[in-house]
């Protein structure tokens, strides 16, 4: 089984190459969505990859209560800057999270239908899966974005 060192450090590669793009690209490229049909900014996709964290490992694997408005996540803009220092914050508690689950353990709580997760019953072991399951994929779509827009930009 993999230690919770390997966990975080394939969690962490994908958490922070989405934060080298999104600062990579700025206030305004970060903020802008690609010509793509369905595209999210970078700066949304980021922001809902913080809300993944915070709750599947912050709520339904550490028991902390948190608040989340999935569906505002890919609506949301602003200055990259403080989605960097949140992004900072997220991946720091996420450490302390791994470190503290009990993978075989149930769930703390029950996460709501809508929030797509995997549809059968969770251990504390899948629902980090699931937090690294939508890194790594957000983290690749998001490489998408931001060719497509610094190829918009050029082109």
């Amino acid at each position: 089984m993999i230690t919770e060192d390997d966990y975080l450090y394939f969690a962490h590669r994908a958490l922070d190459g989405m934060v080298d793009i999104v600062d990579g690209l700025g206030d305004d490229l970060a903020n802008t969505r690609p010509p793509l049909p369905g595209a999210n900014s970078p700066y949304a996709l980021l922001t809902h990859c913080l809300g993944v964290v915070s709750y599947w490992a912050g709520s339904l694997v550490a028991g902390r209560e948190v608040t989340r408005d999935r569906e505002a996540e890919f609506t949301s803009t602003g200055p990259v800057g403080p989605l960097l220092a949140e992004a900072a914050a997220v991946r720091a508690q996420l450490v302390d999270d791994v470190r503290a689950a009990d993978a075989a353990s149930p769930l703390r709580t029950t996460p709501p239908p809508d929030y797509l997760g995997p549809d059968r019953q969770l251990t504390q072991g899948a629902a980090l899966l699931h937090v690294y399951e939508e890194l790594a994929q957000h983290h690749g779509q998001m490489e998408v974005l931001r060719d497509a827009l610094l190829t918009g930009r050029r082109g």
